[in-house]
């Protein structure tokens, strides 16, 4: 028996190799899942999970072995004085263990804001999200449809950033549409990785686990309507299909990305307004609308319609000496003026782009606005002191006030323009600043509404993305089209970042480094220790 028992003990290392070789094993497979679920390397078509188990297990089996063939020295190892302290170290790092386990949990089930420390705040939801989970109508419950072939970790942690912003209002869950392809045939789910926004009996399908696509679908399911916007067409106004940088494609873009069809207007040729049209926008006119083009837009205003007006100064139209029957009708009705000059700001380093440094905290449109808006080549407003009965006249947006390092003013001697030794301020005929470069008004009795601004250049392909300029034009459009639940609530454009990975030299210094010289470095110490120890006794 004695002599079994030490042929058994003489091969029991070989339990302990293949433990130690499974460890290893375990631990590489680990790394490549976690480098894979970071999206460090491209995912491959094994089953890592499966192969991990395997590994593990062979792990078990190997100590198992041991403990088996080498009984003796198992007893010994957990008898001893190296075992005492042994345990004592197991049962505190199991103490560890455990209470980071519990403030995991705790942390899971009760979700909130952190900081955070990444340079675009990429871990933070938008402004405009908060928005729009504070402009919830009702509870919103997402439920994610996620197979077991689709990861869903990327989208539960989005989730959870949703419900800890929401005051409550959003919850969410995870179903697996192979289990149950009823709930996901209820709401039209055909496919993997979409999440279905609930609210009461109305739902909306985000396509995606990204925050600008499920921002899109909370939009719709606030507001769930058809919203139409027009853009004038027929005067040279700006083109929302064009190809150069005085296109509007970016702000087109911007409001279909809010769930708007936007569509274009002649009204030379229809002869009238479609009664599906939320608001027109009229973006920069080359020439001046006709009368019968202004009397029908005067009549859908009246009948509760909405305009968003952009005339540009006149020298970069052709309009020349010609009447403006679209001022006339904004001056007269509206009580807002379209000045015939050009500003000069000082404020900005070309003194023909004029700066929007003060806005209306009263106006939804301006209200939470915090960075300037650029407006080149504009026209300032004159907004009545005595507005037309019935009507509330709002300054959207001002030049900077008069100080040593700005002063605006608006130069009406357009000759001067020819040289920039000749744009300085005349008092006798040039407006003095602050100048208002933006105006609303709203007919409390017939509900329509108007916005204006002195220049159309600022929502161009080529400023449009320019500080506040983009959120200005898009405020106006949801403001004139009545969707106030909409403001501000713009989906965020996550910055894109490459990656350029090392040469395969530092690749393979990074693996040598990380998995093996380093854990190497460890166990080389803690084996020489050991070692040591048992030389002395």
């Amino acid at each position: 028996m004695a002599k079994k028992q030490s042929n058994a003990e003489r091969y029991a290392f070989i339990g302990l190799i293949v433990a130690g070789i499974a460890l290893i094993v375990t631990i590489l497979l680990g790394l490549v899942a976690g480098l894979i679920a970071i999206k460090f390397v491209p995912a491959i078509n094994v089953n890592l999970n499966l192969w991990i188990s395997i590994s593990a297990a062979l792990v078990v089996l190997g100590l198992a072995a041991y403990a088996i063939m080498a009984p003796d020295k198992v007893a010994r190892f957990f008898t001893g004085r190296q075992a005492r302290y042994g345990s004592n170290t197991l049962v505190m790092s199991l103490a560890f263990i455990g209470i980071l386990v519990v403030i995991n949990v705790l942390t899971f089930q009760n979700p909130k804001v952190l900081a955070d420390m990444t340079e675009d705040k990429e871990n933070t939801l938008a402004p405009q999200t908060i928005q729009a989970l504070t402009a919830l109508p009702g509870n919103v419950n997402a439920i994610g449809f996620f197979s077991s072939q689709t990861p869903s970790d990327t989208a539960r942690q989005l989730l959870t950033k949703y419900k800890a912003a929401s005051n409550g209002k959003f919850d969410y869950s995870f179903v697996d549409p192979n289990s149950n392809p009823t709930l996901a045939k209820q709401y039209g789910i055909t496919g993997d990785g979409k999440i279905a926004l609930v609210m009461g009996k109305a739902s909306q399908i985000a396509s995606s686990a990204d925050e600008t696509t499920i921002d899109q679908a909370l939009i719709l399911l606030i507001s769930p309507q058809t919203r139409v916007i027009y853009f004038l067409t027929g005067e040279g106004e700006a083109d929302i299909n064009g190809t150069d940088t005085t296109a509007m494609t970016q702000a087109k873009s911007m409001l279909q990305s809010k769930s708007y069809t936007v569509n274009t207007l002649n009204l030379a040729t229809t002869n009238s307004v479609p009664s599906d049209a939320k608001a027109i926008v009229i973006a920069g006119p080359k020439n001046p609308l006709l009368d019968q083009e202004v009397a029908l837009l005067k009549a859908y205003v009246a009948k509760g319609g909405s305009l968003v007006v952009m005339e540009d100064p006149t020298p970069v139209t052709n309009f020349g000496s010609s009447p403006d029957p679209l001022a006339n009708y904004l001056s007269s009705d509206w009580g807002i003026s379209l000045d015939n000059d050009i500003i000069i700001d000082t404020f900005s380093n070309n003194p023909l782009q004029a700066v929007a440094t003060n806005y209306s905290s009263t106006s939804p449109i301006t209200q939470h606005l915090t960075t300037f808006t650029l407006m080149p080549q504009a026209r300032s407003l004159t907004i009545s002191q005595t507005p037309p009965q019935g009507l509330t006249l709002t300054g959207l947006m001002q030049t900077a006030q008069p100080s040593q390092q700005s002063i605006s003013w608006g130069k009406k001697d357009f000759s001067s323009l020819q040289s920039s030794n000749s744009l300085s301020f005349d008092q006798t005929t040039d407006i003095p600043g602050p100048l208002t470069l933006g105006a609303s008004g709203e007919n409390t009795t017939t509900h329509g509404r108007v916005v204006v601004f002195g220049n159309s250049l600022f929502t161009n392909d080529q400023y449009f993305s320019v500080y506040a300029n983009s959120d200005v034009f898009v405020n106006s459009v949801d403001w004139a089209a009545n969707q106030n639940n909409l403001i501000n609530i713009t989906p965020r454009t996550p910055i894109t970042r490459t990656f350029n990975p090392p040469s395969s030299f530092g690749l393979i210094a990074i693996l040598l480094g990380t998995v093996f010289i380093i854990p190497g470095l460890v166990i080389g110490a803690g084996i020489f220790s050991w070692l040591e120890r048992r030389r002395r006794g």
